[in-house]
């Protein structure tokens, strides 16, 4: 299917004939798509009539449950907000066998204002506090998943490396950066590649990772951060919805396997000036006083961001000494075991690689954590300590939460994150998370493949 572009959807709808049905989304608190379907036809109706949908479907747990006691539902009579579609629709959903498309939207008042609770308008104030700074953030992400058989899960608790197409084996161990593990599932990434082209994604580069069957995708650095979330968001529906028309399973969830990696989002961040030039750049290896300004913003938060970069029960998993995942609140130049790296390069591409977050985490609040606590950073202007040299692993230093109620409580009592975000969002973020405890607390440690590895 060809990409859509946005004039309005009626002019959209009628070059694209094709399109048979409509999905009006909108993310929730945990990443997770909200969403009604209406048929094609009655789409062009879209550009004059208000879309509605009731304010608490962005505050449900991640199995779409009300949360119990929310202010949004029978306090309020489960008033309706009113969704608005983004700049970025319509766009394919080359998944589905019948043609369709999705209408990404985000919430509003009825009288226009912003709704607080919506991560996407939380991303949106603090790109706009970074530009009224006379700055534009530059980012880029790598995101990793698992290729998995979940066929027998319900039986087994377990899940399997799939078959390779073609072969029927199936393959044994990791192998990083292995072109075999890339091309015995070549069908696969050529539609997804073509997939990412229709929907305005861009996708870059695909390496086999340490896991079995495991993959990262790179997706170019762009000037908008909220198209960089969009991305995110949009590219795992579509990766988890292709590997099903693929026969296998795809995941993000932190940590499928007990005994291999888990599933990251790297994300690397610098900041331009008025002028285009890069801000972090010094002419040297070492980087500008405001690269590190916005390095200690960075580790101030980050003991705090628990629930924001790891979100879910399994996400704890995954934040484990040794196992290619930062658990120290600490950084370092070109060093892949601290949370906040300085990549080599030349000097003008000086920029932070952020390294804690899962690949579950919901994109807006994620991106809108690391870049409100570099623009904390720069505002409070205070240097970090020293880089760390060596095996950050075996170091002592602050480190990241290692449970899930501990996150609960920093978050709960941070300043940090009332700098970045808005106090509802936080209120209805910390009670979401507290509900998704409680019910993850009386279910089996098996179960939590079956509860993650679709839905995040």
């Amino acid at each position: 299917m060809a990409r859509l572009e946005q004039p309005s959807l009626a002019d959209s709808l009628e070059t694209h004939p094709e399109i048979k049905s409509l999905r009006i989304a909108v993310a929730d608190l945990n990443g997770i798509a909200r969403a009604k379907r209406i048929p094609a036809s009655l789409g062009a109706k879209l550009d004059s009539s208000a879309i509605q949908m009731p304010y608490s479907a962005l505050n449900v747990d991640v199995w779409g449950t009300d949360i119990e006691n929310s202010p949004l539902v029978f306090e309020s009579g489960d008033a309706d907000g009113v969704l608005k579609i983004t700049e970025r629709g319509p766009i394919p959903m080359p998944w589905l066998s019948t043609p369709a498309a999705l209408i990404p939207c985000w919430m509003f008042d009825a009288d226009g204002t912003p709704f607080d609770v919506d991560p996407r308008h939380a991303l949106d104030q603090v790109q706009n506090r970074i530009k009224a700074q006379g700055l534009t953030a530059v980012i880029g992400v790598e995101l990793e998943f698992y290729l998995c058989d979940d066929s027998k899960l319900s039986k087994t608790g377990a899940i399997y490396p799939p078959q390779i197409p073609g072969t029927g084996q199936h393959r044994r161990a990791g192998d990083v950066l292995s072109l075999a593990a890339l091309d015995g599932f070549d069908d696969f990434f050529s539609d997804l590649y073509a997939a990412s082209d229709a929907m305005g994604i861009p996708a870059d580069t695909a390496t086999s990772e340490s896991g079995v069957c495991q993959f990262e995708i790179t997706l170019t650095h762009q000037a908008d951060a909220l198209r960089v979330a969009d991305d995110i968001y949009l590219f795992k529906m579509l990766t988890k919805g292709l590997a099903r028309k693929h026969g296998f399973a795809a995941s993000f969830m932190a940590k499928p396997y007990e005994q291999d990696a888990g599933n990251g989002l790297h994300m690397h961040c610098s900041l331009l000036d008025e002028n285009g030039k890069n801000i972090f750049d010094s002419g040297d290896d070492l980087g500008s006083a405001a690269l590190g300004h916005a390095i200690q913003g960075g580790l101030e938060m980050m003991g705090d961001c628990g629930l924001i970069f790891a979100p879910h029960a399994n996400s704890y998993a995954r934040l484990v000494p040794g196992a290619h995942a930062p658990t120290g609140i600490c950084w370092g130049y070109d060093n892949r075991t601290v949370a906040l790296r300085v990549p080599a390069g030349p000097p003008q591409a000086r920029r932070i690689e952020h390294r804690v977050a899962g690949a579950d985490v919901n994109p807006y609040l994620a991106i809108a954590a690391m870049l409100g606590g570099m623009l904390n950073g720069l505002e409070d202007a205070i240097d970090p300590p020293a880089p760390i040299t060596g095996n950050a692993y075996e170091q002592d230093m602050p480190n990241m939460p290692i449970d899930w109620d501990t996150a609960h409580t920093r978050a709960a009592n941070s300043p940090h994150l009332a700098r970045i975000f808005p106090a509802d969002l936080l209120r209805y973020l910390l009670d979401t998370k507290q509900q998704e405890m409680k019910a993850m607390t009386e279910r089996d440690h098996s179960d939590h493949l079956a509860d993650y590895l679709d839905i995040v």
